[in-house]
């Protein structure tokens, strides 16, 4: 496989009517006229919507031992035309079709063109059936009456599943979704996920700056420093007799599941306990997780943060603030931002940002970044939730919910 960033544009173009602010979206087709990408096909044409910069990347297949695992289509089913659609601004008229492969192949995308002609058969190839996974739509592209375009991504994800992300689009016309395949990676060789010696230039390059509110009163630690400082294990059944934490947490349990039977907490002493729920950021260290995802095509870092305490919830009703007492307040406060690479070229995709319970996934385009491709990660007052821009952000809706307040300190 390789990675294709040059790109024909289709003369069709849609504006104003519809998609991500109104803006409309446009089409690509994957070039392979270069040198480097000659004897690649491509598996499907490449669309994004036009209020964010062209971040076209798609992938282009190669047959090298000639196994027979890609062929062209053996006809094309039309699947929708602008030319039905004359209230939509567009440059040029536009065509949408559905490569019809041979049994035993599948198709991984559609072609766009601006003739009433069906597209040449040498314009995609189908994928043996064997070589791919099923696919659903993702992120909404753009849309018109009776049409929707979406972005597609293997339907099962995980550090162990094998179905590769594209770049290629699906579209829903009358509600039905065109029938795309996402393609496989059959090879378990995870030797294209960056080794330790070439993850440490991409956290050099990516890593986040990270914001704490300027009222901000429980910020990280170190974990060894919340053992060193007084953290205390509780047993049930046994909960008179805490035993104190060693610094290196051997006295642990270890293995087994979350069953409640042990938990964590501050030390007794009021002074020593408003010490610990402090944190200490001059000490405070980053956990990373390296997970490979989409077939070992991108690297996943996660990068942890430990805080000590995290304090109670605020809720916003309508222009009242209510402290509500506990709820939210607990020890050992793990938040996360991850990092989504990409291991073709090692450009950062997008990031992942915690948040309470859920969480929000931004590509790279949309944020906010310090020092070329460094991005600014806020976490909000007390609960630590991490948001990519400053301000408050309202967990609930109609005016009421919990506070998330972030600002640069």
């Amino acid at each position: 496989m390789r990675l294709c960033f040059l790109f024909q544009w289709v003369p069709c173009t849609v504006h104003g009517t519809c998609g991500p602010d109104n803006l409309g979206a446009t089409f690509f087709e994957p070039s392979t006229t270069n040198d480097i990408a000659q004897g690649y096909k491509v598996l499907g044409y490449y669309s994004q919507p036009n209020n964010k910069p062209f971040t076209g990347q798609s992938i282009l297949a190669f047959d090298r031992y000639l196994r027979g695992n890609m062929k062209a289509p053996v006809d094309y089913n039309y699947v929708w035309s602008s030319i039905y659609s004359l209230d939509i601004d567009q440059d040029g008229l536009g065509y949408i079709w559905w490569p019809k492969c041979q049994d035993g192949y599948k198709a991984l995308g559609l072609v766009v063109t601006n003739a009433t002609q069906k597209p040449s058969l040498e314009k995609i190839s189908c994928v043996k059936a064997e070589l791919t996974e099923q696919c659903e739509n993702f992120n909404w592209i753009w849309g018109a009456e009776g049409i929707h375009i979406y972005t597609t991504r293997p339907s099962t994800r995980g550090t162990q599943a094998m179905g590769v992300h594209l770049g290629s689009f699906v579209a829903q016309v009358g509600g039905v979704m065109s029938d795309i395949a996402c393609l496989k990676n059959t090879n378990s060789d995870l030797s294209s996920t960056p080794t330790l010696e070439q993850i440490e230039p991409i956290i050099k390059a990516y890593s986040p700056w990270v914001y704490f509110h300027p009222d901000e009163k429980y910020l990280p630690s170190s974990v060894e420093w919340f053992f060193e400082n007084g953290g205390l294990l509780y047993k049930s059944g046994d909960k008179g007799n805490p035993v104190p934490i060693t610094p290196n947490g051997s006295n642990l349990p270890q293995g087994g599941s979350d069953d409640g039977a042990y938990w964590l907490n501050e030390p007794d002493d009021f002074d020593a306990r408003d010490k610990v729920e402090r944190g200490d950021l001059a000490i405070a260290q980053v956990y990373m997780h390296l997970k490979p995802m989409f077939g070992a095509t991108f690297t996943d870092i996660a990068i942890w943060i430990y805080y000590p305490f995290n304090d109670p919830a605020k809720i916003r009703f309508g222009l009242l603030n209510y402290q509500l007492p506990h709820i939210g307040e607990h020890i050992g406060d793990w938040e996360h931002v991850t990092l989504r690479v990409n291991n073709f070229n090692g450009e950062l995709q997008s990031i992942y940002f915690s948040q309470h319970k859920g969480g929000t996934r931004l590509d790279a385009t949309d944020l906010e970044f310090q020092e070329r491709n460094k991005a600014a990660v806020y976490a909000s007052r007390y609960g630590h939730a991490f948001y990519s821009k400053p301000g408050l952000v309202l967990d609930g809706c109609d005016g009421i919910g919990l506070r998330n307040d972030c600002e640069k300190g």
